[in-house]
């Protein structure tokens, strides 16, 4: 039983995280270089960086990776921090594209966008090989798709298992921390969606449950930011901590509501994977959304909690820069 579930889901999330990895590399070779420029140069205001987050996140196909890209900026003192509460808001909803791909079940495709993106990063043209790196990462990310289902039988036949999401269903806590651990574990809150989206489909979670683990998976990513935020300035250690506790709060508020963030997912559509897709999508555009107006005021509290006795605010550098 233990190697029936083992195998299928240390090579399945291999692949994941393989091909997410080729699909991150791939994206930063074509537009990377760019990416560091852009950041630095539009984000002018809390809009600005909102766009220039979720485009990143898009590109490198990371929260944490555009994350930790903003904390070395930040380091540097290319931006200031101000800057970066757009940036973080953008992140957390240009991570929902990724999902809602994952979502669509496009498995059938993993073998031939495999072989296609295979084909390609062997011509010599650095742009088309980099094109193929892009293309076999989604096939790579399908195929271990594909191979996490093998364990859902096996998990759905297991009496122990069955009783921990079980008790995992009474309380939704229990599933808000496994998505925080897990995805501290592994580094990658969409794996840790995936892994839920499979487990739904097989009704071994509740729909309850399975948000409750994906939200916890939103709060998870942050780990990789605090972690890169270790020994950096203060406004880099704001920067980590102002994105996690901006998931932290929006994971908390909406707890209460995910009955009825569950129906509304399964008025969109009956697939259970795109009731999680969207479910994940309607969240972080709330919050998001909600925060964005308040951009100014966010950072202002955050250099409140952590100050910086050296400097004066970083809000209002920026705003003098601005007016000036």
């Amino acid at each position: 039983m233990i190697f029936s579930i083992l195998v299928p889901f240390t090579i399945g999330l291999c692949f994941f995280l393989i091909g997410m990895y080729a699909m991150r590399t791939g994206f930063q070779n074509l537009a990377g270089k760019k990416m560091e420029e852009w950041m630095s140069r539009f984000t002018r205001t809390p809009y600005h960086s909102f766009w220039i987050g979720l485009i990143a996140t898009f590109v490198l196909q990371s929260s944490s990776a555009v994350t930790v890209l903003t904390i070395g900026l930040t380091n540097a003192g290319i931006i200031q921090f101000a800057q970066t509460v757009g940036i973080i808001l953008g992140t957390n909803l240009g991570t929902t594209v990724t999902t809602e791909l994952v979502a669509l079940k496009l498995e059938s495709f993993a073998i031939p966008m495999l072989l296609v993106g295979v084909a390609l990063w062997l011509m010599p043209r650095r742009n088309v090989r980099c094109t193929g790196l892009v293309i076999a990462g989604f096939g790579l990310i399908f195929l271990g798709i594909d191979t996490l289902k093998l364990m859902a039988k096996p998990l759905e036949q297991s009496e122990t298992f069955r009783s921990l999401f079980l008790e995992s269903s009474h309380s939704i806590w229990i599933g808000l921390v496994t998505g925080i651990v897990f995805t501290a574990l592994i580094h990658s809150g969409s794996a840790t969606t995936v892994i839920t989206m499979g487990l739904l489909s097989h009704q071994i979670l509740s729909m309850e449950t399975a948000l409750a683990i994906v939200l916890g998976a939103n709060i998870g990513t942050c780990f990789t930011a605090v972690v890169a935020a270790i020994g950096a300035n203060i406004a880099s250690k704001q920067v980590a901590w102002c994105h996690t506790l901006f998931n932290v709060a929006g994971a908390i508020v909406f707890l209460p509501f995910l009955t009825q963030l569950a129906q509304v997912s399964a008025f969109l559509t009956d697939s259970p994977s795109m009731q999680i897709a969207h479910s994940q999508t309607i969240f972080n555009l709330i919050c998001s959304m909600a925060a964005l107006p308040f951009a100014s005021q966010i950072a202002r509290f955050i250099q409140w909690i952590i100050p910086d006795r050296r400097q004066p605010p970083a809000t209002t550098v920026w705003l003098n820069k601005k007016t000036g």
